[in-house]
């Protein structure tokens, strides 16, 4: 038996959740479609439902092959919905995780897609404010794209501005997945189109990376990194591709592309990747890097292993990718630290992590061998001023006398 929405929908089957609500596979008037169902205390909040009303117009009128249509929006009762089309295929971070990462022109391909999507709402007016892989859902029906791409479609605008009101996140709030957030929102200034371009530039670096430039760790340290950290080198792409990843990820929003422009310039890059195998760099942290160092580090006394802990049993940890992470925004002596001891290095594989323990072991044994240096020099000096003086008391001269001068009578 289905769930009825409002009185032209019936939600069937879920087909996924998110921490803003339930995705339904459902059905209308036209036939299928996706219900997005959002959380009961968001359709219970007021200004958040006039809020809702007050984008229907912009949300309806977003029309692009790149994008998820919004074909309704539903208020009725506790239920809070946006009805979308019904894309046959799945989303980018289930791709991710099952390939890792991608080949560099199906990458390409699709941030091309996402961004050719962006371009439209910006032209609309709209910042999508929270693109991420799970936002990008690949077309498994449409045809296929430069190495073997299916069409992306990006989806859930409207989201993240609904949800970021005034009452809910105050002046010490942010809003959004850290792991994508532009400097300029860490820094508490309000959203622009640009925010987008670095959250896709962000997508860019992990579809070819497998991991993001700036992510790992407690959510504040990331926060800090997007604001203080340089991107470090993809080895292996063409420099073409890589000044344009560098300037999309600028800390100035100014110093970024238009969505439009970042599009065309991806395309220009397609024949140069064509054939291109995935790149073949280790994510900081991975279990063969960790089993290693750990091999290598002296066991303590007591281990204890702490990590993320499902809140229901049988589920899966949480994530601190998860949509619309409330943050409080860092004071300005947290962002002032530097790029060292947090940055997450990309490194050709089997190189060791900076601050590991193969790292240290390293460092120490060449602190050893530089103390052995100078004792040692420090050895011979003294010998050589042995010798001198012991000359000296006993009336000896120098035997190298070819830069002294006699005296005159």
């Amino acid at each position: 038996m289905g769930r009825k929405i409002g009185s032209r929908y019936t939600a069937n089957q879920i087909l996924g959740r998110g921490s803003a609500g339930t995705v339904w596979l459902g059905e209308g008037p036209e036939g299928p479609v996706a219900i997005k169902l959002l959380r009961e205390d968001l359709s219970s909040d007021q200004e958040l439902v006039s809020r809702f009303v007050q984008e229907r117009t912009a949300l309806l009128g977003l029309d692009h092959p790149n994008v998820v249509s919004v074909r309704d929006l539903v208020v009725d009762g506790n239920d809070l919905a946006l009805v979308m089309d019904l894309v046959r295929g799945t989303d980018l971070r289930t791709r991710l995780d099952r390939e890792r990462r991608m080949a560099p022109e199906a990458a390409v391909a699709v941030v091309a897609d996402v961004a050719d999507g962006l371009a439209a709402a910006h032209a609309a007016g709209i910042v999508h404010r929270d693109v991420k892989p799970e936002n990008v859902l690949l077309d498994m029906q449409g045809p296929l794209g430069p190495g073997g791409s299916h069409p992306a479609l990006l989806t859930d605008f409207g989201v993240a501005k609904l949800i970021d009101s005034p009452r809910r996140t105050r002046a010490t709030k942010i809003i959004g997945t850290p792991d994508y957030l532009a400097p300029e929102i860490v820094e508490g200034l309000p959203p622009r189109a640009a925010v987008d371009i670095y959250a896709l530039a962000t997508v860019l670096y992990e579809l070819l990376a497998g991991f993001t430039p700036f992510g790992g760790g407690h959510p504040g340290a990331v926060l800090r990194r997007h604001v203080t950290e340089t991107v470090v080198p993809l080895p292996g792409i063409p420099e073409e591709l890589w000044q344009l990843l560098v300037q999309c990820l600028a800390k100035a929003p100014a110093s970024r592309l238009r969505a439009s422009e970042l599009a065309a310039r991806l395309r220009e890059q397609l024949p140069l990747l064509a054939g291109m195998p995935p790149l073949d760099v280790d994510e900081p942290g991975t279990q063969a890097q960790a089993a290693y160092e750990e091999a290598q580090a002296p066991a303590p006394r007591e281990r204890v292993r702490r990590g993320a802990v499902p809140l229901v049993p049988g589920a899966k940890p949480d994530s601190n990718r998860d949509t619309h992470t409330s943050m409080r925004v860092p004071a300005p002596d947290e962002l002032a630290g530097g790029a060292r001891g947090t940055a997450r290095v990309p490194r050709a594989a089997g190189a060791p992590r900076p601050g590991s323990a193969r790292n240290r072991a390293t460092a120490r044994r060449r602190r050893i061998t530089l103390g052995a240096a100078a004792v040692a020099l420090i050895a011979a000096v003294g010998v050589g001023t042995w010798a001198v003086t012991s000359g000296d008391e006993e009336g000896g001269a120098p035997s190298d006398t070819k830069n002294s001068v006699p005296d005159t009578p």
